[in-house]
């Protein structure tokens, strides 16, 4: 029997209140203990007797694991996402003792790009969701860039720059992760000077409950990028990334250290430090200087800016670049990179190693300690996919390879989408998945709380013999292109072949057994059927949407045959709206929430119609789209009117008239311009089982009479 100890760890309020949010009162029935780690390995022991669990660990985030263990095995539920809490647990069946140690050292967490996808305008409510989901998951080594604003107009406030020339400089709200990645700057802003204290006061009460619970937050570095006022007067290039221009320095420039060290002095100050910092300062943009040796000059000197300021500073480095732009990053110059740094200095992600692994092609990153991670979603982008059986594979082959990672983690550049995926990495920093069909079936169970098991189940087969059955599929936004978010074109027409690699009556069927879960038990719709109907719904819709695109170009335009492609568009909107998060107006709401006057809310607003859009300007086709949404407003709206002016000049188009495309182009300039001024009209929601079904019946049983004749 477990002993809850004489002293609590430090830990045991930060975890009790996770526990209490989760659970209400029955939490008070959880006694908190703590343990001696061995070899520097995360554990944590569990045991219930007579209405009393008892949680030793060696840390807080181990706790809140062993928690979310007891009450999945035991309990038959999860928290998602989506989950409604506290869940209706009133007591805590007796379960025997149990000791568990993690897979591996360290669960990484978030994208830079996360914070423009899918948090930039998120509250401290939000945030406590989040990093409780996060520490039930076993996440200890979050990337924390919230407040990172204020930081660089600390720091660039000492070098001499004005207050107004910093905020232009730091540029919209929306767009602040690209800006800490050197990736553009003076963009959608300017800045105010309320959202730089506001999100300063937020960064520094995430990192307070990240390190309560033991995690280690890593905080952004210098990448070598800087105003134009100081790149005038010193050793720089210019680059460009989609269209923008920015400014980098010299590592030979001094000023690269002194400003690396001033950005680190000034984070320390407002934030504190673990000493872990997270710099990409290539990305997506080749090095000024073409010179094999430069690269490992531009590490050299970002840690030397680094242990100026902090002597135990450790660079961790997204490999990103090295995916991204192979052609340049040969193996010659990533070693000679890598090399430029000692190995207990730098810590490498492996970004998108679920489908493109590079520690096999760098031999484990000549010798860096690094972390295996799930890239997945791009842009925030909502079809659900994945090849949900590699990534079990994938995992087993990196911890089982002459240099296994030190860390698993999740890199998406969006969350709240393909849940599934991300709980699978998750549970895999514990445990070993050699059944994933065994596994599949306790997540359905746990995610529902053992209500709907078998016809959840059943869906679920449907959906991993399907959209989740993407092997060897490149999941991405240039390769799995459904026209529904696609910008129209005569001349460029979808591959929409790359996005069925499945039959859609399989879907159909999982689909339907859903609906029929949810109209028995409807109350499972405001937790995670909702969301999971919704995804499902969109899976089904995108493709049918494919199908009816190729029939009006086959047809030339014939008026009936476009009218039923439009109408793909109105009905799918009908059933978005039945979930707020699902919906243009949540995000806008969301983002105006932060204004505190005329001028931040039309910041605001613009960003936050500008980036699932156009991203950039009207004018550039660089990254339209990009981050495409199936929203309530946006479906049966902006995307919908795109696609009803392509319809109008069809015939003109396929007969290869070039004036079309050019007129086309226009009208899509202009209707971009109109959503940006206008936005999109508000969403009316509806009862989301009976839309579901209504749908069901109006497409998967017309493809049924079609296939049938």
């Amino acid at each position: 029997m477990m002993s809850s100890g004489e002293h609590a760890p430090l830990w045991a309020d930060t975890v009790r209140g996770l526990a209490h949010r989760v659970l209400g009162p029955v939490a008070e029935s959880i006694r908190f203990a703590g343990s001696a780690a061995r070899d520097g390995a995360r554990e944590y022991a569990y045991e219930a007797r007579d209405g009393v669990l008892t949680v030793a660990a060696t840390d807080g985030v181990s706790a809140s694991v062993a928690l979310h263990h007891y009450l999945r095995e035991h309990c038959g539920m999860s928290v998602g996402w989506d989950t409604v809490l506290p869940l209706r647990v009133t007591s805590f069946p007796d379960a025997p003792l149990r000791h568990a140690s993690a897979r591996v050292r360290e669960g990484y967490y978030f994208n830079f790009c996360t914070f423009s996808y899918t948090m930039p305008y998120w509250d401290w409510a939000d945030w406590e969701r989040e990093i409780d989901w996060m520490a039930l998951h076993g996440i200890t080594m979050p990337l924390a860039v919230t407040g990172h604003e204020a930081v660089l107009h600390a720091a660039y406030s000492l070098l001499g720059l004005d207050d107004d020339r910093i905020r232009g400089f730091l540029g919209g709200p929306g767009y602040l992760p690209f800006q800490y990645m050197g990736c553009l700057d003076d963009f959608a802003g300017p800045l105010s000077s309320s959202w730089i204290e506001s999100h300063r006061e937020l960064g520094a009460r995430i990192l307070d409950r990240e390190r309560a619970f033991g995690m280690t937050p890593v905080l952004p570095a210098f990448t070598g990028h800087v105003p134009r006022e100081i790149a005038s007067t010193a050793r720089a290039g210019r680059r460009q990334w989609q269209g923008f221009e920015t400014w980098v320095l010299d590592p030979a420039d001094p000023l690269y250290e002194r400003i690396g060290a001033e950005i680190t002095r000034a984070q320390i100050k407002l934030f504190g430090t673990d000493h872990l910092y997270a710099a990409d300062p290539f990305i997506e943009m080749i090095p000024i200087d073409a010179d094999p040796a430069f690269p490992g000059a531009v590490a050299s000197a970002t840690l030397a800016g680094l242990r100026a300021a902090d002597p135990d500073a450790v660079w961790l480095m997204q490999a990103w670049p090295f995916s991204y732009q192979r052609d340049f990053w040969t193996e010659d110059r990533v070693i000679a990179f890598l090399d430029a740094i000692s190995d207990d200095r730098m810590l490498v992600a492996d970004l998108w190693a679920e489908h493109d692994p590079l520690w096999g092609r760098f031999d484990g990153f000549s010798g860096k300690p690094w972390l295996w991670c799930a890239l997945l979603n791009f842009g925030g982008r909502t079809d659900p996919a994945a090849d949900l059986r590699g990534v079990p594979e994938g995992i087993d082959a990196a911890l089982a390879s002459p240099s296994p990672p030190a860390g698993l983690g999740l890199s998406m550049e969006a969350t709240r989408n393909n849940p599934v995926v991300f709980e699978l990495v998750t549970d895999q920093l514990w445990n070993r998945v050699p059944d994933l069909d065994a596994w599949l079936d306790a997540f359905v169970t746990q995610r529902y709380g053992g209500q709907g098991t078998a016809g959840l189940r059943a869906a679920w087969r449907g959906l991993l013999d399907t959209v989740y059955g993407a092997q060897g599929v490149r999941i991405a936004p240039d390769q799995f292109p459904g026209v529904l978010t696609t910008n129209p074109s005569y001349e460029r027409t979808p591959d929409v072949s790359r996005a069925l690699w499945y039959r859609p009556a399989v879907l159909a069927q999982a689909w339907e057994r859903m609906i029929e879960v949810a109209e028995q038990d409807p109350g499972l719709l405001d937790g995670p059927l909702g969301h999971d109907l919704v995804e499902t719904g969109i899976a089904y819709m995108a493709r049918a949407a494919d199908r009816l695109y190729l029939d009006v170009v086959e047809s030339a335009g014939d008026p009936e045959r476009v009218a039923r492609f439009l109408k793909v568009f109105e009905d799918l909107d009908r059933m978005l709206a039945c979930r707020p998060e699902y919906t243009f107006q949540h995000w806008e709401a969301k983002a105006l929430s932060w204004a505190a006057g005329p001028a931040d809310r039309e910041v605001l607003r613009d960003n936050a119609r500008r980036i699932i859009t156009v991203w950039g300007t009207v004018d550039s086709p660089l990254l339209d789209d990009y981050a495409g949404r199936h929203w309530a407003g946006l479906v049966g709206g902006y995307y919908r009117d795109r696609w009803e002016l392509w319809a109008r000049g069809l015939t003109r188009g396929l007969a290869g008239d070039p004036a079309a495309e050019t007129e086309l182009r226009e009208r899509l300039r202009e209707r971009a311009e109109t959503f940006l001024r206008d936005g999109a009209a508000p969403a009316r929601p509806g009862d989301l089982a009976a839309e579901s079904r209504r749908l069901l019946a109006a497409y998967a049983g017309a493809r049924e009479a079609e296939d049938g004749r």
